[in-house]
């Protein structure tokens, strides 16, 4: 059965899947601030895996802890035969402040989940418990992937080689939602093909001579070639890179210097490449270097460029999963209600390393914020987002499960 069928058979979709997730939504909401008052980061999170192992218990799942990160994976045999579906939600914080005012608002100094993965965590455990209730009805596993790491350590990089795909049987496809607060919320959309950019992050050292403010002669100044390198940049990539096969180039930090009156020695620039092709992504990076190495030159001093380990690629749907990400989720919340995306976006994901070796989706679920204007978007300290949208986070998740999906073979 592929996309078309399924969005012309209203009997797939089950409509209960949304009232049973309205019944869930409440104990969600309650993980889900409960996880973002006390946010973790990286592969380690002791505590946010010990709330997703209390919102599991009881539900009759197969529960394994990861050996070198605090992932959670259940697994939930179906009463019938069938495929196995992996569903996916992140569950790491970033190095931020918290500015939202909220009541619930991080309790740690320098950590906020800014990206909504709180949310995921909370979406995903409401939907294991529905699917959980409906065993019967699941044809084949599903297996829930809670995932930490995903903010620039590559977490499911690291659950693929513990054995995700190959510990619980063949996985035949995978899905999972990202929330965008920038989106009307409870609006799912996503794309087939390339979805997200890769990501590259890199170091830039600007080494040149310290001395006295007062007597740059008798120094060599990396700060002019530090600025100069920033805008540089920006016109490589508008000049080098084509417009229709995008590259993003960010300067994200830079540092140099202790006082008023001191040349520093240093100048450090850090920052990321993103882009949507192999071929982008290699102009980008050569430009990267090229131009710090000579503009440095040109002030005598010297770059020592270090590219970050851990880059993501390109995320790349299955078109056959993303359509019927779409088909299902019009059936189950109507066709004005999820669309397809024109183009990609240059956020990247380590969900890429997933779609690289099993076909799948991801679609973004919209959680604006009601009566705020102009929404803060993912990654800002004052980023909110509408609970209420969760709802459709968990039912579409369940629904997916249940869906007749194509074969593995037909799903590519």
């Amino acid at each position: 059965m592929g996309a078309s069928d399924i969005e012309n058979d209203p009997n797939v979709v089950d409509a209960t899947l949304l009232e049973e997730a309205e019944r869930l939504l409440g104990s969600a909401i309650d993980l889900r601030r409960d996880i973002h008052e006390h946010p973790e980061l990286g592969l380690e999170l002791p505590r946010t895996q010990a709330a997703i192992l209390d919102s599991l218990a009881g539900l009759g799942l197969e529960i394994s802890t990861g050996r070198d990160l605090s992932s959670v994976v259940a697994v939930l045999d179906g009463g019938q035969e069938g495929p196995t579906t992996l569903l996916r939600g992140d569950m790491d914080a970033l190095p931020m402040h918290e500015d939202t005012g909220l009541p619930f608002a991080s309790r740690v100094d320098g950590a906020m989940h800014a990206c909504g993965h709180d949310a995921h965590v909370a979406m995903l455990a409401g939907a294991a418990r529905l699917l959980a209730g409906r065993s019967e009805e699941v044809a084949g596993r599903v297996v829930f992937m809670f995932q930490p790491g995903e903010e620039g350590h590559g977490g499911a990089k690291v659950m693929l080689g513990e054995g995700l795909l190959v510990d619980h049987g063949a996985v035949d496809r995978a899905f999972a939602i990202h929330t965008s607060p920038t989106i009307p919320p409870g609006v799912i959309a996503t794309r087939s093909g390339t979805l997200l950019a890769s990501a590259d992050a890199f170091h830039l050292a600007i080494n040149g001579k310290g001395g006295h403010a007062s007597m740059p002669e008798d120094a060599i100044d990396p700060i002019p070639a530090a600025c100069e390198v920033v805008l540089a940049l920006q016109a490589m990539v508008t000049r080098r890179v084509p417009a229709f096969d995008p590259a993003v180039v960010t300067v994200a930090h830079l540092a140099a210097g202790t006082t008023s009156n001191v040349i520093p020695e240093t100048a450090v620039l850090e920052g990321t490449v993103r882009a949507v092709s192999g071929d982008s992504r290699a102009t980008a990076l050569d430009g990267v270097r090229r131009i710090a190495e000579k503009i440095a030159a040109a002030h005598l001093c010297e770059a020592v460029l270090t590219w970050i380990p851990g880059a993501y690629p390109v995320t790349v749907n299955s078109p056959t999963v993303a359509q019927q990400a779409l088909a299902v989720a019009r059936g189950l919340l109507g066709e004005e209600r999820a669309y397809s995306m024109p183009t990609p976006i240059m956020g990247a994901e380590d969900w890429s390393y997933v779609l690289q070796q099993v076909p799948g989706a991801m679609a973004f679920l919209g959680t604006a914020p009601t009566g705020v204007e102009r929404p803060a978007p993912n990654h800002s300290n004052r980023m909110l987002l509408e609970e209420s949208a969760m709802r459709n986070g968990i039912a579409l998740h369940a629904a997916m499960a249940l869906a007749p999906w194509p074969a593995r073979s037909a799903a590519a």
